[in-house]
């Protein structure tokens, strides 16, 4: 609770990029289009998918599942970061920060299970392939994903904590959104308990499917080393080139905001290295499947060229 001479904080006043208001309208256009960028390219993605019959398989149903995650971590960071921007602050209640925290953990979480199930979908067709169709089954896939939501949600249960927190005083965060670190900072409750719940989870949501994911793959480079063509080497690395490429992506984003030591001097720089995340990542896991997938591309220039025939028909 607040001292007889302090306020309960009711809102934050989130500060944005301080320091570069003078490029406040070329920073709106950038994230502007950035954020147009990825829901084009996600909405796309889970478009063919929905509606092509051939994409209906397990790696590109957890696919389709994976850019509505995309979407929906960027739509959860991007609306208010482009208000924030206008505006160069912005004042959010307590609740409806700690919503946007949980929400940006959800996603980010569900993100990284969907890659954990995108890698054994890839072990079982390269190292096991005689018995994928038999266990990647519509039922089966329908549970890994509803049973990987579920587990978000109960794995995201520090929002229970954060709930109890009290804030007085100082009501100012030098971001663009709520994330855990300043606002812990805010508080002038024990926060003990909350670092270490959110120590354990990470190690659950984090760390271990990260591991899983590189045992996968040792797994998987044996297989192919293993198999004596060329040809065969070349196709079975084919199948899992652009998941891997997305493991790369969503990995090497997450160590390089969360691992890479914090420049204390710069927050801008801590700023912009979260936007890897939040903007890079939803916008290359698109470019990553239509450039190096074929089934993606058929698709795609077979919508484009019915949309040029019904408009030169007309």
């Amino acid at each position: 609770m607040c001292e007889d001479n302090q306020t309960e904080v009711t809102v934050f006043l989130l500060l944005g990029f301080q320091g570069l208001y003078k490029y406040k309208i070329l920073l709106f256009i950038v994230f502007l289009v950035s954020y147009i960028v990825v829901l084009n390219g996600n909405l796309v993605l889970i478009v063919l998918v929905s509606t092509s019959d051939h994409l209906k398989i397990p790696m590109f149903i957890f696919l389709k599942h994976l850019a509505v995650t995309d979407v929906l971590i960027t739509t959860t960071i991007i609306p208010m970061m482009l208000d924030i921007i206008l505006r160069d602050e912005k004042e959010v209640s307590v609740t409806g920060c700690f919503i946007q925290f949980y929400m940006s953990g959800l996603f980010g979480t569900l993100q990284s299970f969907l890659i954990v199930i995108m890698s054994y979908d890839r072990y079982l067709a390269i190292c096991n392939p005689m018995r994928y169709n038999s266990i990647m089954v519509p039922h089966v896939c329908l549970k890994m994903i509803v049973g990987s939501w579920l587990i978000d949600f109960i794995a995201s249960s520090e929002i229970i904590i954060i709930f109890q927190l009290h804030f007085c005083g100082l009501n100012y965060i030098d971001h663009y959104f709520c994330d855990l670190g300043p606002v812990v900072e805010l508080s002038s409750s024990d926060t003990s308990i909350l670092l270490l719940v959110d120590f354990v989870i990470t190690i659950l949501n984090g760390v271990i499917p990260f591991f899983l994911i590189i045992i996968t793959y040792i797994i998987i480079f044996f297989t192919i080393l293993n198999i004596s063509s060329n040809s065969g080497r070349k196709k079975a690395f084919s199948t899992c080139s652009s998941h891997l490429a997305t493991v790369c992506a969503y990995y090497g984003t997450v160590m390089t905001v969360y691992l890479v030591p914090s420049d204390e001097s710069s927050f801008n720089t801590n700023k912009f290295k979260s936007l890897l995340y939040f903007v890079v990542t939803p916008m290359m896991n698109p470019i990553i499947y239509s450039l190096r997938n074929h089934e993606i591309r058929r698709t795609l220039q077979k919508i484009i060229a019915n949309i040029q025939i019904q408009l030169k028909t007309k």
